[in-house]
């Protein structure tokens, strides 16, 4: 039997059932969204906490500090830093969120020295509005697409949160998860505007000059400062990141048992369908074996059919999981750490894959069923 009859004739079979068809489809589509929530969440998560940290950064944070409101460190500590071998740039950074633990819709704001952002962070391009007009404001702010896309915000509006009040001069645009979920400010501004004081700062970011550097200047750095008035603490960006999100990967590590029920069930639903019509179809399957079917092309249009129905379902609960979270933009942040929950084509791809395997998988025992019984049989 060539494909096209096989697919044509399985096609046949999953109309003349409209109902149970549909049933099965939604059933497919509810756990494939399901399974493809789940994974967007692992994958939204292993970009922050991987690709969002550049290998030669460190972190420099107060010691014994984890939420960003408790890191206080001296504006002062930069020209210090700067001054170790192996350190090629520093930044400092002042952080406010609205919430320090973990959360939905977390905001948060960067304070950085105007002059200094665009060396510091050169990939962070400039999609709509200017980065001049960031600069000639001192209230102004560059929000990240995920940010501006949750807020429905554009170039010219103002909004208020966390006792900030901005302007939005650009949106910004990143190859850095990090980027896309905060809104870039001036440093003096934000340091009044959040009550922490002129000349006092969040973190100091510290690119070095090679990742064998790394090393030998966190420990520089935490020595100078071990017996200041604010001890620091010192670690790679992406040790910084995973120590950072650490509930977070208990939370979202959970959630594959989630997606994992999800898989079972849908292949549990796709071979009771196919059971079902399995059953039904004796005097069908006994008719086109007398018309000169073979009994393996009698299981073959079995197996279609759930590749199809598998196929069907995944697509609508893909497809739907990724238009989900492209237009809802949540986000889960902890300590200043914000995850865009999004979702990417391979994962798209992947549950239409897995939806067409289970499909496949789920119908092997119904078509040996069909394929097996005897003509006689099914003819009586």
């Amino acid at each position: 039997m060539r494909l096209r009859h096989l697919i044509a004739l399985s096609l046949k079979q999953i109309t003349r059932h409209r109902v149970r068809s549909a049933l099965t489809i939604v059933g497919v589509a509810a756990g494939m969204f399901l399974y493809t929530a789940v994974q967007s969440m692992q994958s939204s998560l292993k970009a922050v906490t991987e690709s969002g940290a550049n290998e030669s950064n460190l972190v420099v944070y107060r010691e014994n500090r984890f939420c960003p409101m408790t890191s206080r460190l001296p504006e002062h500590y930069l020209s210090e830093i700067e001054r170790i071998d192996g350190v090629q740039e520093a930044i400092p950074i002042q952080i406010t969120v609205n919430n320090c633990g973990a959360s939905l819709d977390v905001i948060t704001f960067r304070g950085v020295p105007p002059e200094t952002l665009a060396s510091y962070n050169p990939d962070l391009e400039i999609v709509k509005g200017s980065y001049e007009a960031w600069k000639s404001r001192s209230d102004a702010a560059l929000v990240g697409e995920h940010f501006a896309r949750r807020r429905g915000l554009s170039p010219g509006d103002t909004f208020e949160a966390v006792g900030v009040r901005v302007y939005v001069a650009g949106i910004a645009k990143s190859p850095l998860a990090q980027d896309n979920n905060v809104a870039y400010v001036h440093l003096p501004f934000l340091q009044q505007s959040s009550n922490v004081g002129l000349g006092t700062v969040t973190q100091f970011n510290v690119r070095v000059s090679g990742p064998d550097q790394l090393e030998p200047v966190a420990t520089a750095i935490d020595k100078i400062f071990a017996s200041d008035q604010a001890p620091t603490t010192t670690r790679p960006e992406q040790a910084f990141f995973a120590q950072t999100a650490k509930d977070m990967i208990e939370m979202i590590s959970f959630t594959r048992w989630i997606g994992l029920g999800a898989v079972i069930a849908v292949l549990g639903l796709v071979a009771n369908a196919l059971l079902l019509a399995a059953r039904g179809r004796i005097k069908e399957s006994a008719i086109l074996q007398t018309v000169g079917f073979q009994r393996s092309s009698v299981g073959l249009i079995m197996v279609g059919e759930g590749a199809l129905l598998g196929l069907a379902g995944g697509l609508v609960g893909s497809l739907g999981a990724s238009l989900f979270f492209y237009l809802k933009s949540y986000t889960v942040g902890n300590e200043g750490l914000t995850l865009a929950l999004s979702s990417s084509w391979s994962v798209t791809l992947s549950g239409l894959f897995i939806a067409c395997l289970l499909g496949l998988v789920a119908s092997i025992f119904p078509a040996f069923l069909a394929a097996s019984r005897p003509l006689v049989s099914s003819l009586r």
